[in-house]
Parts: C-alpha cells; structure tokens; sequence
C-alpha cells in the first residue's frame, strides 16, 4: 500500500503540481492513505469521467468524487481502515477500464541498489532499470525505473494512458537519481517512453536507455519484452573453454542484413531463419566462430549498427529478443562460438536518443571539448562518472549473461583512449597531468575485463585498437588493459598494401612483409581481413589485387594463404572467402549469384580447404603466442620476394615448413633449407588445379641432402609456382632395409 500518515488532508498546491506536469513524488498524495479516523483515496486521471475504488475482498465500491480540479478524484472513507483495492474509471468517451491502482504500491529499488548504482559497481542493474514485467503483492504488472537525476519530473507513457504524461508520473527515490513506477496489468509488447520535464521546464519524450526491445525503426519506442527462454546449449557451455594460443579460432564476420535476403518480398530474413543457414554454411566452410557486426539496436542502417540506440535491445530488424537467443543457443548447439561487435566509444547525437537525457548532458561530458567526436558525429560517454560506466560493465554483462555469446569486440578503443582523437589543436582538453590520454577510459577498461574475467572466464574480450597503444593484452594485474585478443591492425595495412603493389616492385617493400613478425609476440593478436578493408570505396579485397582478372585470383590465394599460416587467430569478413566484386556499402548483400562463376565458386573451396588445414594441423594455432611456435628459414630474399618459414610444436612431427613466391617467375629447382633430415611431402599448394592454379611442383615427397641452405645443414629442392604458397610436413626418412 502507498504510504500510511497518521494525518493526512488534500494538499491542494500538491493537486495543482499533478495538473501541471511537476510532482516528481506522485505517492505523497495519490493512492490510499490510512488516517486517525479513516482512509483518503486519491487518483488522478485527467480524461475521467468517474472513478471508484472497489474492495477487492468484500466487492464494496467506493464512488470518488471530483470537484475542485478537473480529473483529480478523491474520497474519505470514515472509520475505516487500509484494505486492497481496484480503481473502475470511466473516461470522457464513455469507454470504460478496471485496474489495480499504481500508487497503491511500496518502493521497489531498496538502500543497496541505489548505493551499488551510485558507486558504479551495480553489475546487474539492467535487472533493476528499464521495464520488467513482474508481480508484486500478488499482482502481475510491470516495474519501470530510469536514472533521470536532472530531471524536474519523469512519466511512463505509452498507448496504455493515451502518452498522457500526467497519468503515470513516477516516484523520485531520494539521493539517487532515480525514479521507479509500477504498472498493475501491462504485458509484454507494450510500447513506451518516458516524458522527461527538464529543470527549465521543457517537456520531452525519450526511449528508455535500458530497453530490451525497440519498436522497428523508423519508430524508436521501446517495447516490453519477455526475456525467458529455454536454453538448450549447457553442453557447449559446460565445455567451453579460453585456452589462449592453444586452440584454433577462425572467425566469419557477418553483418546479418546483407548476408542473405528474402526474396519473397520481405527486407530482412529473421534471427530463427538465419541461425540454420549461417550455422550450415559456416560449419562447412571450417569456421569455429561467427562475429557479428552490432545487433544492439540502431536506426540508421548506413552506420551498420557502430551508431547503437539502444544498447540492452538486440534489433528488433530480425526479430525479438527471445529470437536472437535461439539464433545464439542454434550455433552453440553446432559448435559454433558468437562473438558480438560492442561499441562503448560512441553514442548518436540526435534527439531521441540518450544525447541530453534528462535535458542536460548526462551519458555524456557536460563539456562539448570531451563530449563529441567531432570525426564521427557523436557523443562519447564520460566514463568517469560512475553510473554512465556501470551502464556500460553491465551492458557487456546482460550480453555475456542473458544471451550467452562467446565474447566481445569492443570497436575502435582509440578513439576512447586518446581525448584529442580527430580533434583539432584547443578544442580537446588535457588530462590531469596535461597528457592526450584518456585516464578515465584506462580505468573503465581495466575494471571491465577484470569484472568480466571473474564471472566469465571463459569468454573473449576483443579489441581494435590501431595506435599502437601498449600491453592492450596484458593482464590487469601486470599492468595491461586485461583483454583476450587484439586486432592486428599494422600487420594488416602492411601486408594489405604490400599485396596491392604491382609484383615488379614488391622487393622494394620487402620489410611490410616481414616486419610483422618483430612485434608479432607484443600482444595476442587476430589477423583481421574485416568489414574496414571493403567499405567506404575500397572495394572487396580481390579489387585491390593488382594483374589481370587470374592475376588476382593467385594473389589473393597467395595472401589468404600466408594470413593462415602466419602466427594470430583469424578473421575474414563475408564474401570475401569467394571474392566478390562488389563494393559492401550499407544497402549491399552477398550477392551469392556470382558463385555461379567457377573462379569464385573455386576461391570459396580454397577458403575452406584452408580453414579446415588450419584445425587440423596443430602447428597453426598450438605455439600462436609463443616464439617457439614460429622460425624463419629465410626473410631476406627480397629481390626474389620469396619468404619461408616453420610453425612448430613441442612435436617435431608437426612441423610444417611454408615457402611463399610473391611474383609471377616460376622456379623448378628452388633451394630450402630444411630443419631436420627426412621427407617432405607437400601437403597443400595454393596453385593446385583444384583451386584455380596450374597444377602442384611438388607431386613427388622431397627427400633433404646433407646441402648446407639457408643456415640450415640439410635442405631440399621443390619446385615454386608463380605467386604460390606452398605447404610441406615432414616424415622421418623410413630406415634401410637389411639386405
């Protein structure tokens, strides 16, 4: 029941609050109040016509009555004491509604959540704010609660009061900032928002921060949504495990809009349909995980979802929540992991988002020199203050937790660590110590992984960061920023650009392809072939593969070749396993048509040929962030633009020696040295007929000579196809027979 008073009367300054829109405490005066000699009950509907309280025990009614303020019903009821209750209204139109009073119900949020939340330490607060279909003395309805503290006084509303903000104006929870509501009779799918009346009196509307579902945009309410769903991958979870450097991982970037589309009409295909066909794909082609690029809702669909509206809803474009969960529990059941692009540098600018909430700056700095990314056109969150960092820990918490993806990848740290990114001179501020980082993004980071480490040991915290900023990977404790996996962002644009170069030139940027492996050990990389390289007119990565139209081809062989076997884990984006030629842009898809073409048909077999080499030979993965797992034979044959090298583990059987040509000269009696004496088969070639090239050098195994190459005792001959990789394990030598 609402609060019980000894004394009471109608404060009538108080009524007058109510019909102006400024009461930030409706409780105080709506509801049912026990006095010395009886009750008052109190409502405030503004359409009414009448409303009466009935008893819900013994069916007496009670007719209110209003008389002094239009909409405003109150009633003493004599010699009586509190009892439970629903209101009968009837509106102006004559329709009619019967409904537990929402202010005939005690607080919700208690001492230690507002403390926790206050602290920033209030992991699970996404449980606690936002709308939560729940019951509450028996009564089934829905708790609303936003952090809104510059605001004068905030209200749910929504179709269910007409988006009338004088219906159901919210209680202020003293020193916290917050304000909560319970709604008796609300279900699931009901849209929202809050009317926000700032300190200078204006009156807005704004989507909940931490909404779980969002009407389809355009439209931008929030929904309320039903979060229950029976999990069926306890089995993947119970065996999932971070073994860093010691398991492959090989990662699919999918942004879902483009990967396919209907062609029945519809714009986009649903989570559920989806799951099937990714999972199918992905699992033949011998990727172990997928990456998505941000579900977290957004609105404008040229961003990709790197501009997120609503952080805590999966987009509502595929579906509804329970949706994404089946499309996440369908990969674990086929072994596939799902990591989820997450983009805490940025939030938009526009009005209906969380950009000046509450009508002053609160998610972001009050100071635009901190608060825009002037590159982008954002806002950037003030991570120093505590509750705008507790939204974002327990944002990547809610994701881990309730949907059970495998990781994050938190886009563009850069971006949060420097405080003059994409600034010009005096319009950033300093730090405290008059440096350009960001000491408060250290922090946050810091604090995040290691609050994700301790409740999901066992899931990946991802990073691009291309500065070139230190330790990224490094535990908390050693001083580092504590994430899992950096993208390896140098080793990309070199070989990338290397790659581009007309082969005649290539020996003259010989170092682009082998200074990668000088910092190769700084940090626990991925090798990422991402969405970066194929957007804002780059073209796919085939474009900028220089020659003719077979030219390309053996190119790209030759790069994707070298990126597998070069120590990181890999990333390569969609459509670029059967290269499309088509620049990706925010209207794009896979244009899975071109794979009626046999070259791209044939790249796509290559891919996949080799990914699956990549799981099963354990030298590719075993040694990723050890120097052990890695020997040059030879990097300094410039001139001929010719690398070789070993991946290795403690096992001498798996050793497997690479030799790339990355020109069009072809060599029949090519010099390797070798590391131990033996055979040596060649088990893969990225010129083999299958894939599109003119047939292996190496049919027969190569057995080694005591001939001193490379610094090596023994070596071999092998022939070298133009612009090739070619790939040798090797066998001991059986012994002689006796004769």
């Amino acid at each position: 029941m609402a609060d019980k008073k000894r004394v009471f009367a109608v404060n009538w300054a108080e009524v007058e609050s109510l019909v102006t829109g400024q009461h930030d405490n409706p409780h105080h005066i709506l509801g049912m109040h026990e006095t010395t000699d009886g009750v008052y009950i109190n409502a405030y509907y503004p359409s009414a016509k009448s409303v009466s309280a009935v008893c819900k025990n013994t069916g007496e009614k009670y007719a209110l009555q209003s008389e002094r303020v239009s909409g405003f019903f109150s009633l003493k009821i004599p010699d009586k004491q509190s009892f439970v209750y629903y209101l009968e209204i009837t509106f102006q139109d004559g329709s009619t509604q019967t409904m537990m009073d929402p202010y005939a119900f005690d607080p919700v949020l208690d001492a230690i959540d507002i403390s926790r939340f206050s602290d920033g330490v209030h992991y699970e607060i996404y449980e606690k704010l936002g709308a939560h279909p729940c019951m509450l003395n028996g009564v089934e309805g829905v708790l609303f609660a936003v952090w809104a503290p510059h605001a004068e006084r905030v209200s749910v509303v929504g179709n269910f009061n007409g988006w009338d903000g004088r219906v159901h104006v919210m209680r202020r929870v003293e020193y916290s900032g917050l304000f909560e509501l319970f709604i008796p009779g609300l279900e699931t799918g009901e849209i929202y928002k809050y009317e926000i009346r700032s300190k200078s009196g204006n009156t807005f509307m704004k989507p909940d921060p931490y909404a779980n579902y969002t009407e389809l945009r355009p439209a931008n309410a929030s929904r309320i949504a039903d979060l229950s769903y029976d999990w069926k991958d306890a089995e993947y979870i119970r065996n999932r495990t971070l073994k860093k450097g010691e398991q492959p991982m090989n990662i699919y970037e999918v942004q879902l809009g483009s990967f396919k589309r209907p062609k029945d009409g519809r714009e986009f295909f649903t989570y559920r349909e989806m799951a099937e066909e990714l999972a199918d794909y992905v699992k033949d082609m011998g990727y172990t995980h997928i990456e998505l690029m941000p579900v977290m809702e957004y609105e404008q669909d040229g961003t990709l979802g790197y501009q997120t509206t609503s952080f805590y809803a999966p987009s509502s474009r595929y579906g509804e929540p329970a949706d994404f969960m089946y499309f996440v529990d369908y990969m674990h059941q086929k072994g596939i992991g799902v990591i989820c692009d997450w983009v805490p540098s940025q939030f938009p600018k526009n009005e209906s988002g969380m950009a000046g909430f509450d009508g002053e700056a609160l998610y972001e700095p009050g100071d635009p020199r901190r608060s825009e990314n002037t590159r982008w056109g954002t806002y950037i969150f003030d991570y120093g203050r505590n509750e705008v960092k507790n939204y974002l820990i327990a944002n990547a918490i809610y994701w881990l937790s309730r949907y059970h993806i495998d990781g994050l990848r938190i886009d563009s740290a850069a971006s949060m660590l420097y405080l003059d990114y994409g600034k010009s001179y005096g319009n950033w501020v300093p730090n405290l110590y008059g440096g350009n980082e960001n000491l408060e993004a250290v922090a946050f980071f810091k604090e995040l992984n290691t609050i994700v480490k301790e409740r999901f040991p066992n899931c990946m915290m991802i990073v691009e960061e291309e500065s070139g900023w230190p330790m990224m990977t490094d535990s908390v404790e050693a001083g580092g920023m504590g994430f899992d996996y950096q993208w390896n962002m140098s080793w990309m644009n070199d070989l990338l650009s290397y790659m581009s170069l007309d082969p005649l030139y290539r020996k003259y940027e010989h170092k682009k392809l082998i200074n990668s492996m000088k910092g190769a050990y700084d940090e626990k990389y991925i090798l990422s072939f991402s969405h970066n390289e194929v957007i804002g007119g780059k073209g796919s990565i085939v474009d900028q593969m220089p020659g003719g139209y077979e030219e390309k081809f053996a190119n790209l062989r030759l790069l994707y070749g070298h990126m597998m076997m070069h120590p990181g884990k890999k990333l390569l984006f969609m459509g670029q396993e059967f290269a499309q030629f088509k620049e990706f842009d925010s209207e794009g898809e896979l244009d899975w048509d071109m794979l009626d073409f046999d070259a791209h048909t044939i790249l796509r077999d290559y891919v996949k040929a080799l990914n699956h080499l990549y799981q099963n030979e354990p030298a590719l993965s075993a040694f990723d962030n050890n120097m052990d797992g890695f020997e040059w034979i030879n990097d300094s044959a410039a001139n001929e633009s010719i690398i070789s090298y070993l991946r290795k583990t403690d096992k001498k059987e798996d050793t497997l020696l690479i030799v790339c040509n990355f020109t069009p000269v072809s060599y029949s009696k090519y010099k390797v040295g070798v590391p131990y004496a033996g055979n040596y088969r060649e088990i893969f070639c990225s010129d083999n007929e299958a894939f599109g090239g003119d047939g292996s050098k190496n049919i027969s195994i190569r057995t080694s000579r005591r001939s001193e190459s490379d610094g090596k005792k023994n070596s071999i001959t092998i022939g070298l196809a133009p612009l090739s990789m070619s790939i040798f394990k090797w066998e001991k030598k059986p012994a002689a027979k006796a004769k």
